[in-house]
């Protein structure tokens, strides 16, 4: 109940928030409440990557675009639109529409035969022995690409001097 309630509270903090750094970093922190229920699950590697993927890489990133393109006349605008009622009514409804398709499926109520158990160790051993190849071709390709994002960076950043 303590992480469900802190997850929740991290993700509606970071919609009310006025401040942007301040809805990055409390919604890394709904990212943390998510990655310790999978943990408490029973699901160590969905945890283990959710912490990874988005806890290191995506909120860090949020929060360096955010420093990077920082925008001082945001922070003057109002929190709510003048519409925000009528955008809760149809979230409620839209909200309400997938809840009943979900609930009416005949997957929800279909028992399902047991899963096989894959350990946070099967998976690393299969990584680092089976799919080595296509695991470092994948860091290239990724290296490349950062790389080269950098060098168009850089380009624009000298003609704009």
């Amino acid at each position: 109940m303590v992480l469900a309630l802190l997850t929740v509270a991290g993700m509606a903090a970071a919609m009310g928030l006025r401040n942007a750094v301040h809805c990055v970093l409390a919604l890394t922190l709904g990212f943390v409440g998510i990655a310790a229920l999978y943990l408490q699950l029973g699901a160590q590697f969905v945890g283990l990557a959710q912490i990874m993927v988005y806890v290191g890489a995506v909120a860090i990133l949020a929060v360096f675009a955010i420093m990077m393109t920082h925008n001082p006349e945001s922070a003057n605008s109002p929190v709510f639109s003048s519409q925000w009622i009528m955008g809760c009514i149809v979230a409620a409804a839209v909200f309400a529409v997938l809840a009943r398709a979900i609930y009416s499926t005949a997957a929800f109520t279909q028992v399902l035969p047991p899963q096989p158990e894959a350990t946070v160790h099967q998976v690393g051993d299969s990584l680092m022995h089976r799919y080595v190849l296509p695991l470092e071709i994948m860091g290239l390709l990724l290296t490349a690409a950062l790389i080269g994002a950098v060098v168009i960076a850089m380009d624009r950043r000298e003609e704009m001097k």
